[in-house]
């Protein structure tokens, strides 16, 4: 099965819309959405009505930009958004102190998605990947259970053993608590028929996940031609609410 997930509805009017053109001409399956955004609650009406799965896009790294924040949840998102943006490697380092403030933001997120969507999301990945973070894993902050989006796939050669190695071991971490699918790649490293078919046939064996942006131009525009259209017109599709343990 593939999962075509679109990040970041509700971030701002333009990257809503976007979702929800590519939503409406069924070259998408589902979205992550960010609360406490400028256009989370106009997207939460619009992703209600049209019936598209929507999961929590966890937000550590960008200031909230809604209306209806409070102050102390605006003091303890800032200083994860701090921590987190101090450096490349930031999220790989282990804050203990911060433990309670990251239990708290995510709390805030998820109860702010229950209120505009009317449900629990059906699926949990981060903003920047910043539910990957050191102090989300060790602290076991996501609920157990729950379906959430898995490191990078790469092949060997793609990336240094290192980097495979660290990824392999996020993702033996979450499959412990979390139900994952089995593949995960970016849609901005696939914009050309060659690229993309590799996943295509993955998705024939194999539950993947691709991620896109629609608000870039790039992507939008490949995910409308009529190339992409044909080449996913044989593959099973399917959305986060579908997957299941094997």
């Amino acid at each position: 099965m593939l999962i075509v997930n679109a990040d970041d509805l509700g971030r701002d009017a333009a990257t809503t819309d976007s979702i929800l053109s590519c939503y409406e001409n069924r070259r998408i399956t589902s979205t992550s959405a960010m609360v406490f955004m400028e256009d989370s609650q106009r997207a939460a009406e619009r992703a209600v009505v049209c019936g598209l799965d929507v999961g929590l896009h966890l937000n550590f790294t960008e200031r909230f930009t809604a209306s209806n924040v409070s102050p102390s949840l605006r003091e303890h998102h800032g200083r994860i958004c701090r921590a987190l943006r101090a450096g490349k490697y930031a999220l790989l380092f282990y804050r203990p102190w911060l433990n309670e403030t990251f239990r708290h933001v995510i709390a805030a997120q998820e109860v702010e998605f229950v209120r505009i969507y009317g449900r629990p999301p059906s699926h949990l990945d981060g903003h920047q990947h910043m539910h990957l973070a050191s102090n989300v894993l060790m602290g076991h902050l996501l609920p157990r259970g729950s379906k959430v989006r898995r490191s990078f796939s790469f092949r060997p050669g793609e990336k240094s053993f290192l980097n495979r190695w660290y990824r392999a071991g996020v993702d033996r971490c979450l499959a412990r608590r979390h139900l994952l699918t089995d593949y995960f790649f970016s849609l901005a490293q696939h914009l050309a028929p060659d690229r993309l078919q590799r996943i295509l046939a993955l998705a024939k064996e194999a539950n993947v996940e691709l991620m896109t942006h629609p608000a870039n131009v790039d992507e939008y525009h490949w995910l409308m031609s009529e190339t992409y259209q044909k080449m996913t017109l044989s593959i099973q599709t399917g959305s986060y609410a579908n997957l299941e343990a094997r």
